[in-house]
């Protein structure tokens, strides 16, 4: 992230001056990151973007312009938008965690994942698919993570808690693993890249 903090607001600033110097900086630069995309998208000046991005919140715009969702790891910020409801994330594809251990606290109940199966890159997907879904569904992690089961022959996701399922499109790009999820099957085979490399336009 290189520096889009003059595209926010003065209530973004306020509230960036709550946070903590580390979470101050990254929330101003992802903010203006949105504010320039979505500029882009709608030919507006991005101060004029009518965005609602508070902190440790999924970023809002009014229903009539549609749904974004953010997601940033080390290294990295992605943001995406669509006319419905859509939720990303994006983790390094070389990020070390203790994957087996993870897969049996959480994805034990997982028909599409056996203990004979457990890879760093499979759990990692699942990981991935599953925070997309979960930022889909304005859930949370504590909340949410078990009740989710993913899929991996279909790239779908099921939430037996209230019935939902979306579908997945999951992108190996560069040096970083990225899933999308989305409620409409139409929207997982063809998404726009508009910004790449961590340069805009």
């Amino acid at each position: 992230m290189k520096g889009f903090k003059e595209l926010v607001t003065e209530k973004e600033i306020r509230l960036a001056n709550m946070l903590s110097q580390s979470r101050s900086s990254v929330f101003l630069e992802s903010r203006g990151y949105i504010r320039k995309s979505l500029a882009h998208l709608f030919n507006l000046d991005p101060l004029d973007i009518p965005l609602e991005a508070h902190p440790s919140q999924p970023p809002k715009l009014p229903k009539e312009m549609g749904y974004i969702s953010i997601s940033h790891c080390l290294d990295a910020l992605i943001i995406i938008w669509n006319q419905e409801k859509v939720g990303i994330d994006i983790e390094r594809s070389d990020r070390e965690f203790k994957y087996g251990k993870i897969a049996k606290k959480y994805f034990h109940n997982n028909q599409s994942l056996h203990e004979s199966t457990y890879s760093r890159k499979k759990i990692l997907n699942q990981w991935c698919g599953i925070e997309a879904a979960i930022k889909l569904d304005k859930g949370s992690l504590a909340k949410d993570l078990k009740q989710w089961k993913y899929i991996s022959d279909t790239k779908t996701l099921f939430h037996k808690g209230n019935n939902l399922r979306v579908f997945l499109s999951q992108i190996r790009f560069y040096e970083w693993t990225i899933s999308i999820a989305y409620e409409n099957e139409k929207y997982i085979k063809h998404p726009q890249i508009i910004c790449n490399n961590l340069n805009i336009f």
